[in-house]
């Protein structure tokens, strides 16, 4: 397995420990969009088939990822907020609905559900405890309560949400269940068959190794035309490429949210990506990940001054490990960090180190011994 950390030729001295924000480009999707950029600039679009299988083997890699029943429930987004929006806009409310998220979300699961107050729709925010955050989600749920959106892993602490009870709890009281997956998807294994999810979302360009401007966006197939469409165009009508006639229909699978022309260049750099993690298998990221934020939770716990922001229990921590100093406030010591080549974030009230399957372990070590 450590032949493919020459996937990763980071500078000489950078700790990367930033996968929950941008991840770095494994070489092969370097040379994919290299590829890309040089035939559009020798050919253009001469070879423009070519690239509809590459954008058909993207949406088979994803239905593989995330154990889909079907091609047909995959949608291509710009990003994850894209893609929350066209679920609330999507979904037909009625005054006096309520939606369920958690005080931890990142603001693209939060704002979306807050813009509905407009029609009517109330938000109830569960305030999440580091023991049984589920039972903190149900119980902030009505009889009102038409949809929970929760993310997999909270971005600041790094909670891992137990999907499955969750979504056993929604299909039991048929409400609808939305996940942002965006800290989760690359780096731990969600089958949404098992979970019964309606909806997943999730951006590219972190776990999943990939580039910025592009996402996933699945939708059930039992859900999928619950859905209204508030954008249209050429790309999501049923006989895509029919350009004469002047009668059209929607198209039967989730590629009716996608409007227009596919980002192509994307496509090509997530697909590359993918390549790399299911060759590995997401089980085996999976465990070398965990296996590195054992590791970063031994070394910060032995540290004097330290506090784990984040859980430590093996069955509600993800990639993610936030912590705080006693000697130093952290927004400094992030500032610091940085300084030193620790690439981090400052995110859930202390420094968030996210390592990934392929950071080597001195990476980790060198990274907290810089901790003042």
């Amino acid at each position: 397995m450590d032949s493919f950390r020459t996937e990763f030729p980071l500078e000489t001295g950078l700790m990367y420990l930033n996968h929950a924000a941008v991840a770095p480009w494994p070489l092969r999707t370097k040379r994919a969009i290299t590829l890309f950029a040089e035939e559009n600039t020798h050919l253009g679009a001469t070879h423009y088939p070519k690239w509809l299988e590459v954008e058909k083997t993207l949406r088979g890699q994803l239905r593989t990822l995330i154990n889909a029943t079907s091609t047909d429930e995959i949608a291509l987004q710009k990003n994850t907020s894209e893609g929350l929006s066209a679920i609330a806009y999507g979904i037909h409310w009625q005054a006096g609905d309520n939606v369920v998220i958690s005080d931890q979300e990142f603001p693209s699961n939060r704002i979306v559900w807050e813009s509905l107050a407009s029609k009517g729709v109330s938000v109830n925010t569960a305030q999440l405890d580091a023991v049984d955050p589920v039972t903190c989600i149900i119980d902030a749920c009505t009889d009102s309560t038409k949809l929970i959106s929760i993310s997999s892993v909270q971005y600041g602490t790094g909670l891992k949400i137990d999907l499955k009870r969750l979504g056993a709890f929604c299909q039991e009281r048929s409400i609808l269940f939305c996940v942002d997956a965006i800290q989760s998807l690359g780096a731990h294994a969600i089958d949404v068959q098992e979970i019964n999810c309606d909806f997943v979302v999730a951006d590219a360009h972190k776990w999943m190794l990939g580039p910025e401007g592009i996402a996933l966006l699945y939708v059930k197939k039992q859900t999928l035309d619950s859905l209204s469409l508030h954008q249209y165009g050429w790309h999501m009508i049923e006989k895509q490429g029919d350009y004469d006639t002047l009668s059209w229909d929607i198209a039967k699978s989730a590629r009716r949210f996608e409007c227009g022309s596919p980002n192509m260049l994307g496509i090509h750099g997530f697909s590359a990506s993918l390549t790399l993690l299911l060759e590995i298998g997401i089980p085996e990221v999976e465990k070398m990940l965990n296996e590195k934020v054992e590791q970063l939770i031994t070394l910060l716990s032995a540290k004097p001054g330290i506090r784990i922001l984040s859980p430590t229990a093996a069955h509600l921590r993800a990639g993610i490990v936030t912590f705080v100093s006693d000697n130093i406030d952290s927004a400094t010591l992030h500032k610091q960090l940085m300084k030193k080549n620790v690439i981090c974030a400052y995110r859930g009230g202390g420094v968030r180190f996210s390592p990934h399957f392929y950071t080597p372990e001195e990476v980790l070590v060198n990274a907290v011994n810089l901790i003042p």
